[in-house]
């Protein structure tokens, strides 16, 4: 038993399982703000223009009521919150592709060394601007 409870210390003590309860209090808040988003913008825009409240939407059959609107406001909820993922996603996406970019770019040499002089010039030269000797293997040069 006491293995087990250390076992389940260093489980809870890993980042992951840190991240992913802080991702689950920040998406029941950011649901909240959502719920709250539909039920008093979204569904009094709506009744100005049906005349009902999404929450009053319903229909009888076979003498059963079926209030139908909750579901509705449900469905509204869980596409608002999809396409805002989508959206942060799709950023969070850019930035690490901007900056897998920009440590590439640094990673890759801005100089060479030049053949006979043996100093240091920049990548694209044609010409050694110390020894002035052309640089073999540029295009135009034999």
């Amino acid at each position: 038993m006491k293995k087990f409870i250390t076992e389940f210390k260093e489980f809870v003590a890993q980042g992951n399982v840190m991240d992913m309860a802080i991702g689950v209090i920040i998406g029941a808040a950011f649901k909240a703000i959502i719920d709250s988003l539909v039920k008093d913008i979204l569904n009094p825009l709506i009744a100005l223009f049906t005349g009902d409240d999404l929450s009053m939407l319903s229909i009888k059959i076979a003498g059963a009521q079926l209030t139908y609107g909750n579901f509705i406001s449900a469905v509204i909820n869980f596409f608002i919150i999809v396409l805002i993922l989508f959206i942060m996603i799709k950023a969070v996406a850019k930035a690490k592709n901007i900056t897998a970019k920009s440590e590439e770019e640094a990673s890759e040499p801005t100089e060479k060394e030049c053949p006979y002089c043996k100093r240091m010039i920049p990548i694209g030269a044609t010409r050694c601007g110390y020894c002035t000797t052309k640089l073999k293997g540029f295009q135009g040069q034999e």
